[in-house]
């Protein structure tokens, strides 16, 4: 059965070639590349729609609510806080909040990071523009704790562009789990003390009742409940107060640690060569003169 669906797929995206009709579309919006569920939930759509053209755009939030309304996006990606009512969404992954940290800075030797420990660190926050939400997530949590953290003065506007200051141990980066970078010179450690969740949704303007968007929400709720995405937490986050961005999360501690484990003590390298080392691992060959 199985195999004949594949082979249907195949016919069907050939006969598309074939008699030269254009391939249909879906126009997706991304917060950010290094988060993994849109990647999982759209090669997933392209598994099971092969014909289908999928065109992925990185946008902001609030661009995104409002490219769904205008008809320049079907499917977008984020947090749904305050999302016009225009805008329709299904909740399918709740993501610890935590530290993006070098592997030989301190926090690395804990099993998770007490909000109030960012008092006195070089915390970067994410770009205004481009995650604005959340900026005001991690200011929340500071505020929370009683914290004032110390601002790195400088931005990026990606996760990406960040790890080269984060591993060089410039700063450190709040971010939900699911955007750690597969890097040796950097780690991960929840945020405890409070912790909180990062509501991931699928968004889709209000009665677009493509098939393509339908197949979107159908996937991203079947691999929810296959990596345990909401796990044994309520489907539907509590309500927060006006103004709140995140989903509390009790008791942080006592959950299981985080599946990347805990980060041994490695040999200390230079921060020229852990910048090569990452450019390795991009495939880039950087050209760096010596130091004379």
């Amino acid at each position: 059965m199985e195999a004949r669906k594949i082979l249907s797929q195949v016919d069907r995206a050939t006969e598309l070639v074939r008699n030269g009709t254009e391939r249909p579309s879906l126009r997706v919006g991304i917060l950010d590349a290094s988060y993994d569920s849109a990647p999982l939930i759209l090669h997933e759509v392209q598994e099971r729609h092969p014909e289908l053209k999928i065109r992925q755009v990185r946008t902001g939030l609030s661009q995104q609510y409002q490219w769904l309304l205008d008809g320049r996006l079907d499917v977008g990606f984020g947090r749904a806080f305050l999302a016009p009512p225009e805008i329709a969404s299904k909740l399918f992954r709740l993501d610890r909040m935590g530290v993006l940290t070098a592997t030989h800075h301190p926090f690395a030797e804990l099993e998770s990071v007490p909000v109030s420990s960012l008092a006195g660190q070089p915390v970067m926050l994410a770009d205004q523009e481009q995650a604005p939400e959340l900026h005001h997530l991690v200011m929340e949590l500071c505020r929370s704790a009683d914290v004032v953290p110390e601002l790195y003065h400088g931005s990026c506007d990606s996760i990406q562009g960040a790890v080269f200051l984060v591993a060089m141990g410039r700063c450190v980066l709040c971010i939900p789990a699911s955007g750690t970078p597969a890097l040796p010179q950097v780690c991960w450690r929840p945020l405890s003390s409070p912790g909180a969740l990062y509501p991931w949704s699928v968004l889709w303007r209000q009665g677009n009742e493509s098939s393509y968007v339908r197949e979107v929400v159908t996937c991203a709720q079947e691999l929810s409940r296959e990596h345990g995405w909401l796990q044994d937490i309520s489907a539907e986050p509590p309500q927060m107060p006006p103004g709140s961005a995140t989903v509390p999360l009790p008791q942080l501690a006592s959950l299981d640690p985080p599946s990347r484990g805990r980060q041994r003590s490695r040999r200390r390298t230079t921060p020229q060569q852990d910048i090569v080392a990452i450019f390795r691992t991009m495939s880039i060959v950087p050209r760096i003169s010596p130091v004379t």
